[in-house]
């Protein structure tokens, strides 16, 4: 025992971890040891995250202890950062959502701010947010200048983060975690979000991360887990935590899952027939559509019609453009009345209002779930799918709850009606998500990467719901992914975008 805690880093003995009335996990032992990296896989995606809070000190322990045998000597090498008076440990936590802050600090950024000019002027540049990165060493070994160059971030230096798209989001957070220089790294599902090919430079870094004497533990699906990573912690639904050697885990069985049920088609029938789109000739029409911000050109010379009843892939790496793309889809953009862009037969600019074409949309993307609050309950959040608006501001309508409960029933997530959305797991808000742009069978579902972060057999039942409501109806459908296999056999035509241009395929 005296050798185990003297080479030890973490210790969990016994820990019970409870948030909100809820026990996130109990009676857990976990160590982790110098010179070891750790992927956490398994159903278990609360305990998995809650795991990943409690090492970096930020959930309440309520049986157990959690210590940090290597602290003592840490602080007494490095006494300017990290001295012994301090509270903070060297651990670094990077978790699926971001906590950015505006320039003057009296708010934290919302979802309409990525298009409103003057409101976006009031979030940091991604340069002057890492700026502001305290590292807990003396002698740091990661500097801004290394960082920068490791994740790429130069082209992004002057963007404002609330401009950043997803996978640019994922690489500033990780930046900034890295500029900490802490003894401890934490990544939640680092890989989600990522194109093919920043994913396979991801997969190197982490050897780069390691090999600078930084030691990490990350979530993580079973065939994504980077060369690096030396120990394997599986934990699925009602089992305990089980650890092993990297070489154990890969002659065992994996995390083998269990198919999900098929969707209930004559239930989506029905749903689909309580209301049916007005029919359009034009969903989406753009003719040599550019959009600027400053000297940088994001769109150009954008040209693409899409019909109703067609199904659409819209694919690209991280930055092309995608995000900005659909924008101008949703209304959110308001570049869009520069240009010639016409929604559902009408001209942008031709007296609509920004409701009258969301009214017609469903939609969903990860940055709608970064910036989307999580005070209400679950129900509340797919129910504002019919106002289009972030969360629900009214009073409970009895009629569309029933409809929500069908469609959180369709997603399997009916169960979490009345829990609070930030409290439910990351894939569960997201399947809510998708409920909240389903509830109201619009005639255009814009779907951005709805499955990030699913296990495989999520991705399979969803994507099998998709195929079904588009075999049953005249809904127009544009699908993101970075992932041929995420794409639903409906889908028929693939736009590309690469470098703010497209290219039909």
């Amino acid at each position: 025992m005296i050798d185990t805690v003297r080479n030890a880093l973490v210790l969990l003995e016994d820990v019970s971890v409870r948030l909100h009335g809820e026990v996130l996990f109990q009676n857990i032992s976990f160590e982790v040891k110098t010179g070891e990296h750790w992927a956490v896989i398994g159903n278990q995606e609360k305990g998995r995250s809650a795991l990943l809070e409690t090492i970096a000190g930020h959930l309440p322990v309520v049986s157990g202890n959690v210590t940090y045998p290597f602290l003592s000597q840490f602080q007494l090498n490095n006494p300017v950062q990290s001295p012994p008076t301090s509270w903070q440990k060297p651990v670094s936590l990077v978790s699926s959502r971001h906590n950015f802050s505006s320039l003057s600090g009296t708010e934290t950024l919302f979802y309409q701010q990525r298009y409103n000019a003057s409101a976006a002027d009031d979030a940091p540049t991604v340069e002057e947010h890492l700026a502001n990165v305290r590292p807990f060493t003396d002698t740091p070994v990661w500097t801004i200048e290394r960082a920068v160059a490791a994740l790429d971030l130069h082209p992004l230096l002057s963007k404002r983060l609330i401009k950043l798209s997803n996978g640019e989001t994922r690489r500033v957070l990780l930046a900034a975690a890295l500029l900490r220089n802490p003894a401890i790294l934490l990544l939640e599902n680092p890989l989600v979000g990522l194109d093919v090919r920043s994913r396979q430079y991801f997969i190197q870094l982490v050897s780069t991360i390691t090999e600078s004497g930084i030691t990490v533990i990350m979530t993580t699906s079973p065939d994504e887990i980077p060369d690096a990573i030396t120990h394997v912690a599986v934990w699925k639904e009602g089992q305990a935590l089980r650890t092993m050697p990297r070489h154990a885990f890969e002659g065992s069985e994996t995390a083998t899952e269990q198919e999900q049920d098929k969707p209930d088609v004559k239930e989506i029938k029905t749903l689909l027939a309580d209301h049916t789109p007005p029919a359009f000739e034009v969903i989406v029409g753009m003719e040599d559509v550019s959009v600027r911000y400053g000297n940088k050109t994001v769109l150009n010379n954008i040209n693409w019609q899409v019909r109703q009843g067609e199904r659409w892939a819209l694919v690209g790496h991280n930055g092309a453009g995608k995000s900005t793309l659909l924008s101008l889809i949703n209304g959110d953009n308001p570049q869009a009345y520069a240009n010639k862009v016409i929604l559902f037969d009408r001209r942008r600019g031709s007296g609509e209002s920004i409701w009258d074409i969301k009214r017609h949309i469903g939609f969903v993307s990860p940055e709608l779930f970064q910036y989307f609050p999580g005070g209400q309950t679950c129900e509340e959040v797919v129910e504002s799918g019919f106002y289009d608006s972030v969360g629900l501001h009214r009073e409970r309508d009895p009629l569309k709850r029933e409809r929500v409960l069908r469609w959180m029933k369709l997603l399997q997530v009916e169960e979490l009606a009345w829990k609070v959305f930030r409290n439910v797991s990351v894939s569960n808000q997201r399947l809510c998500l998708l409920a909240r742009a389903l509830v109201k069978n619009p005639a255009l579902l814009i779907l951005d990467e709805p499955c990030q972060g699913f296990a495989s057999a999520q991705q399979r039942h969803f994507r099998s719901l998709i195929d079904t409501i588009c075999a049953s109806s005249n809904i127009t459908l544009i699908y993101v992914s970075h992932y041929q296999h995420e794409i639903p056999e409906s889908v028929t035509k693939v736009m590309q975008m690469e470098q703010g241009k497209a290219f039909v395929l």
